[in-house]
């Protein structure tokens, strides 16, 4: 009997032994497997960082000068591209904030922002609106620092006294002057008063 409980216990010791083998196996086999993928995900995340987009849905910004507003801008996404600075916004409206204290506001389809200079390029469905006209255009630029919306493609600019058309047209905020360049169409009603 002496015999028997010996080869058993060689055998139990063989075993756990083995059993010991293959846990140390399976562990470093998911480690090594593991490895691969934490190494596959830093290149997927160095790669999002090389293009360095953020998208975000429902976006607000405001940009201010010496604690005065000067515009505000909502949007139904963005993405940020840091290394551009661009944030490309979807189905924006903007509003300027004139200093006679009147507004301008401003909807379309697209718009890229220029993150360090706040200069805008707008596209698609443009409509420009105050109280006294709405233009309409498919094309536009904002240079923020002198303030001035520019289109270098055709308008269409109506209001209670006038219809106007041109391939042109700079608005300056500051002053709130318009002027119209090119091939400059309109109908003046009767009752202008100069």
């Amino acid at each position: 009997m002496p015999f028997v409980k010996n080869h058993n216990h060689k055998k139990l010791k063989l075993i756990l032994l083995l059993i010991i083998f293959i846990a140390v196996g399976v562990t470093l086999t998911v480690f090594v497997s593991h490895r691969r993928i934490l190494e596959k995900e830093e290149n997927i995340v160095s790669s999002i960082q090389n293009k360095a987009n953020i998208s975000i849905g429902k976006a607000h910004q405001t940009a201010t000068k010496n604690g005065i507003k000067e515009w505000s801008l909502d949007a139904t996404s963005v993405n940020y591209i840091v290394k551009k600075n661009q944030a490309i916004f979807q189905n924006l409206s903007v509003t300027f904030y004139l200093k006679n204290k009147t507004e301008v506001y401003l909807t379309a389809n697209k718009g890229i922002l220029k993150t360090d200079s706040n200069d805008m390029e707008l596209f698609g469905n443009i409509v420009v609106k105050n109280l006294k006209y709405r233009l309409k255009t498919e094309n536009l630029l904002y240079r923020h620092n002198k303030r001035i919306i520019l289109s270098k493609v055709p308008v269409k600019v109506t209001g209670t006294t006038f219809n106007l058309a041109a391939d042109f047209m700079s608005l300056n905020l500051n002053t709130n002057k318009t002027m119209f360049e090119g091939n400059v169409e309109g109908i003046l009603s009767e009752n202008i008063k100069l």
